[in-house]
This record gives structure tokens, C-alpha cells and sequence, in this order.
């Protein structure tokens, strides 16, 4: 059975479109519930608990009051955490000894998408098989438990400290960030009132971005998909380093002094040739269809095996756990460290960097000079849900034409995203033209077979 409803990243949409809408999300709530509590039996007489957070969307209230309704239904307690990173949502799932935890975003979206997406007790992603059976159960009947088995709510009214006290144990206790100047852009969501005091407690002069959520601004113009933001201000006060989150704080990009982004797959070097360097990595280090080129052979001069999973943090998870690795992510920012976290935390991986940095005494250019990474041109190219690239004639000759170009020196990829209506269309190689003439040339082709 496929899954109808979840995509790469949980349930998501645009709010007031099914599926998310909140007679949806109620029954999505019951399914969960009655699911979840099979899979993890607790002793007689007790509720089980889910923990649900969100990011700061507008729309998070009125979602949030569906999963409630649909839980309490279903004989399941609510613990609530508010606006909370996603990452955060993981960690205090495993804290409170909860059956699962529930987060309400859209990560990097704009605020008028929404959406659902499960933690395990563990504090990982579901796997695909309790998805398929969440998907069955909302095909069940609503069966409200009798009154007296009802789930309760309360409030965690400490969350934010829990999880801004367990950031910082994964930093170094004989390490500080003292004499640092750090922009932090929180893109208005779920890190406002976490990130910035992580790391001013652990030393560091904190200039804050993106840290004033109205419900309506969440990724609006900052954060990690607008950098632009956060090299303004590094710039305007002569910062030593900027870094930038996405809504809900699994997502990190960095700059430097002088500007320059520093993308997922260079982060993730410097954290590898830093645990290379200190005898600390274990294995190698998996990335996506979509890591550059450039990173994969930087890698192969250090001697650290590299593999590439399907695009989505789950697939990256499930990639290092068959090998037993520790390190992964993504070129979009998401970075996996299961030696400090059970899933991908943007905070983290920031610490981790400034680590290596911090004992190397080297900046970012320094450390990832020998990275040469290659051109490459990402195009997304709206289409109607369904859309067949695969089978389209016209489509498929354009990338084998672009493929024959470019040889052994380049790289074309063609995927549908997991969260939008799009095609994503990805061309990599030396040089930066014909990769722009070549993505430029296969978008048309989808544009044009999608619109015919």
C-alpha cells in the first residue's frame, strides 16, 4: 500500500486545503493515537502521552487544537510545548518518556502551508510501516473513548530551558565561544527564543535576526532559505561569523566575515575532517542525490567514504544506521550528528562547527579551501500533482541530451519534491554556463510537457 497522505517529510499542505484542514487533522490526531499506542503498550491503567510542538505559524493554534481534540479521543494525554524546534520536539519526546512526539510545521514553506509530522518514542522519524497503518486507521470510524479514558493536556512550561541546557551539553565543556561575534537569524520561527541564548551562555556576543514571529513572517525575506538577511547584518556589524535557521530549526546555513555562504555539504566537511582529524568519526559520510561534486571528492582526498541516499533527512537516517555511520545530511542545511541527536538539529550542528573552528583556530575559508565545489543550477518548475516526468518523451530526451555533454564531468537529476507541486530540476559540472544553459533547457522541456 502507498502512502496517500504522507510525503518525505510527514502530512503538509497549504492550510485550508486538504489534508490540511482541521477536520482532517482531528481524524489524523484519533489515527495517530489509536496507532501509536498499539505499537507501544504502556502499564494497565496508565494514558499513554504525545508531545506536540510547533513552529510559529498563525495557523499552529488552530491545528494544534484539532491534534488535541483527535488524541484525547483516542484515550491518549497531550503534553505541550508550544513553539519549539523540530529537533527539540525529538529530544523532549525521549526526556518525558512520551509514545511520540507531534510537530506542527512546514518547515522552510511560506506561512500559509502547513503540517503534521511524527516522532517516535525513540526520537526518530516514523518508520514507513506505521505511517501505511496511521493512513489505514483514518479509514476507521471516529470512536471516542467513554469520558472517564479521555486524554488530558497540560503545559511544559519549561521546554524552551530543557532543550537550550541540552544544546549546549553537546558542546565541549573545556571549550567557549568567549570573543565571538554571532549573527543568528531565526527566520521568525521556531528557534526565536532558543538559539540566541545557546550560544550567548556558552560565551559568545549574540546579534539576532528573524526573531520577532507574528504568526505571519515565519521565512519571510530571512533565515536559511534568504541569506541575504543574515549577510547584511554580519556585514553591518562587523561580525565574525552569521549563522541562519529555517523555521523550525532543523535547517542551517553559515557565513563568514566576509560574506560567503556556507551551504550544508561544506559544513558537514568541516565537521568530518575535524572527527577525521581527532579520531573521532566513525565510518564515513552519507549524503543525497543533491551533495555537490566537489564535497565527494574533498572527501576521497581525506580518505572518508561517502554514499549517496534519495533526498529527505529519513533516507539519509536510514543510510548511515545500515552502515553504522554517524555523520549525514544534506546540501540544504540539514545535518545529522547521531552522536549528539537522534535526528537532523540545525543548533547542533552549528555547535559542531564552531567546535572544529574553535580548535583549529581557523575560519570557515580556511578550513574548507581544498573543497573546489562545482557549478550548479537548481530550477523548480511548478507543475499539477500527478505530473509523469518519467514517462514523458520529450523530457527524458532533453536530459539524455544534457547528460551526453556533459560526460563524466557533470551531473543532471530530475525529482519531484516530497512537500510542493514541483519538479525539481538539478544540473551540476565544471563550468557554471552550459550548467545553466542545460537546467535552463530542461526546466522548459518540463514546462512545457507539464503544461501540454
Amino acid at each position: 500500500m502507498s502512502r496517500k497522505y504522507f510525503g518525505t517529510d510527514g502530512v503538509r499542505g497549504k492550510v485550508g486545503e486538504a489534508p490540511i484542514t482541521p477536520d482532517f487533522v482531528m481524524r489524523l490526531g484519533y489515527a495517530a493515537g489509536k496507532v501509536l499506542v498499539s505499537q507501544q503498550p504502556t502499564g494497565k491503567g496508565d494514558h499513554p502521552a504525545v508531545v506536540i510542538g510547533k513552529d510559529t505559524r498563525i495557523s499552529g493554534y488552530m491545528l494544534e487544537s484539532a491534534l488535541q481534540a483527535g488524541l484525547s479521543a483516542a484515550g491518549v494525554d497531550i503534553l505541550l510545548l508550544g513553539p519549539m524546534p523540530t529537533p527539540a520536539v525529538a529530544y523532549l519526546t525521549r526526556a518525558l518518556r512520551a509514545q511520540a512526539g507531534i510537530v506542527i510545521s512546514a518547515s522552510h514553506n511560506p506561512f500559509e502551508d502547513n503540517g503534521i509530522k511524527f516522532f517516535s518514542g525513540a526520537g526518530t522519524k516514523l518508520p514507513d510501516e506505521i505511517e501505511r497503518a496511521i493512513e489505514a486507521a483514518l479509514d476507521e470510524p471516529l470512536l471516542t473513548m467513554s469520558s472517564a479514558q479521555l486524554g488530558k493536556a497540560r503545559r511544559i512550561n519549561d521546554a524552551a530551558g530543557r532543550y537550550i541546557e541540552f544544546c549546549k551539553s553537546t558542546f565541549p565543556n573545556e571549550l567557549d565561544l568567549r570573543g565571538l561575534r554571532i549573527v543568528v537569524d531565526c527566520a521568525h520561527g521556531a528557534t526565536y527564543h532558543i538559539a540566541p541564548h545557546v550560544f550567548h551562555e556558552l560565551g559568545a556576543e549574540v546579534l539576532q535576526v528573524g526573531v520577532q514571529p507574528d504568526g505571519l513572517n515565519i521565512n519571510q525575506g530571512c533565515g536559511s532559505t534568504h541569506v541575504s538577511a543574515l549577510q547584511a547584518a554580519v556585514a553591518e556589524h562587523s561580525a565574525d561569523i552569521g549563522v541562519a535557521f529555517d523555521g523550525d530549526g532543523d535547517r542551517l546555513v553559515m557565513v563568514d566575515a566576509n560574506g560567503a555562504v556556507f551551504d550544508g555539504d561544506l559544513l558537514i566537511y568541516v565537521i568530518a575532517k575535524h572527527r577525521q582529524q581527532h579520531g573521532l568519526l566513525k565510518g564515513g559520510v552519507a549524503g543525497t542525490l543533491m551533495t555537490n561534486l566537489g564535497m565527494e571528492h574533498a572527501l576521497g582526498k581525506l580518505d572518508i567514504p561517502f554514499a549517496r541516499a534519495n533526498v529527505g533527512d529519513r533516507y539519509v537516517l536510514e543510510l548511515m544506521q545500515g552502515r553504522g555511520w554517524q555523520l549525514g545530511g544534506e546540501n540544504s542545511g540539514h545535518i545529522i550528528c547521531l552522536d549528539r541527536h537522534t535526528t537532523g538539529d540545525g543548533i547542533i550542528a552549528a555547535l559542531q562547527v564552531l567546535q572544529a573552528l574553535r580548535m583549529a583556530k581557523a575560519t570557515l575559508a580556511d578550513y574548507t579551501r581544498e573543497v573546489a565545489i562545482y557549478p550548479q543550477s537548481l530550477i523548480n518548475v511548478r507543475i499539477a500533482r500527478g505530473f509523469d516526468f518519467k514517462g514523458d518523451a520529450t523530457v527524458q530526451a532533453a536530459l539524455a541530451e544534457a547528460q551526453g555533454d556533459l560526460g563524466n564531468h557533470g551531473r543532471v537529476l530530475l525529482r519531484a519534491s516530497g512537500t510542493e507541486p514541483l519538479i525539481r530540476v538539478m544540473v551540476e559540472g565544471r563550468d557554471a554556463e552550459p550548467v545553466r544553459g542545460w537546467a535552463e533547457h530542461i526546466a522548459a522541456a518540463v514546462r512545457g510537457a507539464a503544461q501540454g
